[in-house]
């Protein structure tokens, strides 16, 4: 097989800014040790997130320079709301300016004191949105998925036989939602099969329970099933997308992640009585139902951007550019998610620091490590995210340990991952001199972007 190639041209560039190790040592100890607290132009390799990080098209900037900014009815709306019915199927689209305002909208209606919502693993803003509303977030992931170095094709799935005993135990009038996540990223960017997508159907549609898909990178998922899953190699990304969100009643997506947008998100759904009250809470919250708090120009460049993501060169280059850098660390020994998922690359912080304990942070100190030995922001996605404390304010940790490298789409070249590569692996080599890490400033909800920590 010929070299992969990335299926673009450059046509516009921006500088990056080199730091010594000295530099970033300081930075970092300004940052109170936390990523989130670094200032962009201090960092040579952005994985933070590939929200709204990716490099739009050409089509795209032609199209925001096409944005009609009218109030009500702008046109820009209409092609959006093509765009995504083309997709999903549904009939009822509501805008909003990204992911975690619709959540805020269906969980602020759906939830409440007393409810459960139920996912294959929930990210850290959708369980924030549920938690604030007074409901509850339940995680069934399914058990090769929390195995994070033994490979299996589909370990973003939904454990059905937890999701129904955990049905049978709160109650199914007490359940509002079932929400399926694809690709599952606090579950390492793993994929959900189609046939666990149905089998989850199938359960809901017994108990009465709707069932919603967390759609941010649903493209990424259809490319893995076509690859992965018995009777989908012949069909096309579009085909099977469309019947993804067939099985659902709804969906809520960033547009920042698989629409390739800067900013936006959407929610969509069957429901006509439940979409009248989610626009009625959108206009009070972030502006009339055909801008939802949103630009006209960006609305185009999601229209855009949703239609290009689906493309299958493109979706070729992007899951084999993670599964390159995945590869990369395997064979050095680096215990990293595997197999590769589609956005990101996540490396096993409890087996990479294994002398350093769980209430100290290991994905801390290695997001920690990886920027002050090679100017990467990374993120992590265990205790610090995830961790709880219990009635006597210990630590209840995360079900993983991880530090996730997430890569804009469109934005760095082999070199940058060659680059990245390289520096995991010096840390790796050095890592029995890294230690932990302490939280000295924290808040109730989302502690991890603003935490202030220090060393052991």
């Amino acid at each position: 097989m010929k070299t992969i190639i990335e299926p673009f041209r450059i046509k516009s560039v921006e500088p990056i800014y080199f730091t010594t190790k000295e530099q970033r040592k300081e930075i970092l100890q300004k940052a109170d040790y936390n990523s989130f607290r670094i200032h962009a132009n201090d960092v040579l390799i952005d994985l933070l997130t590939d929200s709204g990080t990716s490099a739009m098209s050409s089509n795209q900037w032609a199209g925001i320079m096409q944005g009609d900014e009218s109030y009500a009815g702008s046109s820009s709306f209409f092609k959006f709301e093509e765009s995504v019915r083309s997709i999903t199927g549904m009939p009822y689209i509501i805008p909003t300016h990204q992911g975690r305002a619709a959540e805020k909208i269906i969980f602020t209606i759906l939830g409440g004191n007393g409810k459960y919502f139920i996912s294959n693993t929930l990210f850290d803003t959708t369980r924030a949105n549920i938690e604030f509303s007074g409901a509850e977030g339940i995680d069934c992931l399914c058990a090769e998925g929390k195995k994070p170095t033994v490979p299996a094709p589909f370990k973003g799935n939904m454990d059905t036989g937890l999701l129904r005993k955990t049905i049978e135990a709160k109650g199914a009038a007490n359940i509002p939602m079932v929400i399926i996540t694809i690709t599952n990223n606090s579950g390492g960017g793993q994929p959900v099969s189609m046939q666990n997508i149905k089998d989850t159907r199938a359960i809901c549609d017994e108990y009465n329970i709707p069932l919603f898909i967390d759609a941010c990178r649903f493209a990424e998922n259809a490319w893995f099933i076509k690859l992965r899953e018995e009777g989908y190699a012949d069909r096309s990304v579009p085909e099977i997308a469309r019947e993804i969100f067939s099985y659902a009643d709804g969906c809520t997506m960033s547009a920042k992640k698989d629409a390739f947008a800067n900013i936006g998100g959407f929610l969509a759904m069957r429901n006509l009585e439940l979409a009248m009250r989610c626009r009625n809470l959108l206009i009070i919250t972030e502006g009339f139902t055909t801008y939802g708090g949103l630009a006209g120009r960006d609305l185009e460049a999601i229209a855009i951007g949703l239609q290009e993501v689906m493309d299958e060169h493109y979706l070729q280059y992007r899951i084999r550019s993670i599964e390159y850098l995945t590869n990369k660390l395997i064979d050095a020994g680096v215990p990293v998610m595997q197999p590769a998922g589609g956005h990101a690359v996540y490396l096993d912080a409890k087996a990479f620091l294994p002398n350093i304990p769980v209430d100290q942070y290991p994905g801390q100190s290695l997001v920690c490590a990886l920027y002050e030995e090679g100017g990467i922001r990374a993120v992590e996605i265990g205790s610090l995210m995830f961790g709880k404390y219990d009635e006597q304010g210990k630590l209840v940790p995360a079900q993983m340990e991880l530090v996730r490298l997430a890569v804009p789409r469109r934005v760095y070249t082999q070199s940058h991952i060659d680059y990245v590569a390289e520096v995991i692996i010096d840390v790796f080599n050095r890592r029995s001199e890294l230690g932990g890490l302490v939280i000295t400033e924290e808040t109730p909800l989302l502690r991890h972007f603003t935490a202030k920590l220090k060393p052991v």
